[in-house]
């Protein structure tokens, strides 16, 4: 009894630095794994937030630069402050940059996945969307002017995923029978066609109207017949899942921007292009009253 009441107390001792490791090694595991869900769960249908912030931005820098038209409104919008307009850009540049980085690691670790979305009739037209997204963001830069060598190095960056996308789906459409247009067609194919108008107004920016021309060509003629093939398909909203009913105002876009984007090759605000900007109103009056009764 007397030994064992001499004998000293046992002591549990933890090595901080096994402890640290193994706190350390958890945490980057888990960061890593957050890391994985997020490609994962990421697709080209996110870049619709930059191709909105890019859209927006662009019309900010419309609105109070300035004109000779005295019938004009812009007088009015150039009270706006320069300086949102700065913030708005360097918000959607920022939100492009970011998802483009995810995605090009989602094409790194990810690389079936990718393949699948490119092989899918609905996300292979959301493939578009970075493009149109650079675009849009080089038009609305403050900082590259259209006459400059960085601005026609940039566009030509940006329309060459575009031309390939066109080579690719609308070839498979014209020399291959495992893709119709009649059976595959839906609201988001008209995204391409935005890339193209998209495109072939940055072109006409910079001078380049044979160029411009020739993509808007491209464009409208892809335009009248997805449309025709959409207005002979689509009897009504239940034929698209809920989530995706918003593409309904791609109905809006194609139109809209391709008054634009003539507009710009022209130079002036002539018939086709009130004839475009008048069907895209009524386009737009047609889904507001659809949603309102329906």
């Amino acid at each position: 009894m007397e030994n064992e009441a001499s004998q000293p107390p046992i002591e549990i001792v933890i090595d901080a630095s096994i402890t640290t490791t193994t706190t350390t090694t958890t945490t980057t595991t888990t960061k890593h794994s957050s890391l994985l869900s997020i490609l994962t769960t990421l697709h080209a249908g996110y870049f619709r937030i930059s191709l909105s912030l890019g859209g927006q931005a662009l019309l900010w820098k419309t609105l109070i630069e300035h004109t000779d038209d005295i019938h004009a409104l812009h007088p009015v919008f150039r009270i706006l402050p320069s300086t949102a307009f700065l913030l708005l850009w360097w918000l959607a540049l920022s939100t492009l940059v970011t998802l483009s980085l995810l995605y090009l690691l989602r094409c790194f670790f990810h690389f079936p996945m990718v393949k699948s979305e490119f092989s899918h009739h609905v996300g292979v037209n959301y493939l578009f969307a970075p493009s149109i997204s650079w675009l849009l963001l080089l038009q609305s830069s403050p900082f590259i002017v259209p006459n400059s060598i960085s601005y026609q190095i940039l566009w030509w960056v940006f329309i060459v995923p575009v031309m390939a996308l066109d080579l690719k789906i609308y070839g498979q459409w014209f020399t291959t029978e495992k893709r119709f247009l009649s059976v595959f067609a839906n609201p988001t194919s008209q995204i391409s066609v935005i890339g193209n108008l998209v495109g072939a107004w940055a072109a006409a920016e910079m001078g380049w109207r044979e160029s411009a021309m020739c993509i808007f060509t491209l464009g409208a003629a892809h335009y009248l017949v997805v449309f025709i093939t959409l207005y002979q398909q689509l009897s009504g909203g239940h034929r698209i899942p809920v989530r995706l009913r918003p593409v309904f105002f791609l109905f809006v876009a194609a139109p809209s921007i391709g008054s634009l984007a003539w507009n710009s090759i022209c130079g002036t605000f002539d018939t086709p292009c009130k004839m475009l900007f008048f069907l895209s109103l009524f386009l737009f009056t047609s889904l507001v009253i659809l949603h309102c009764i329906f």
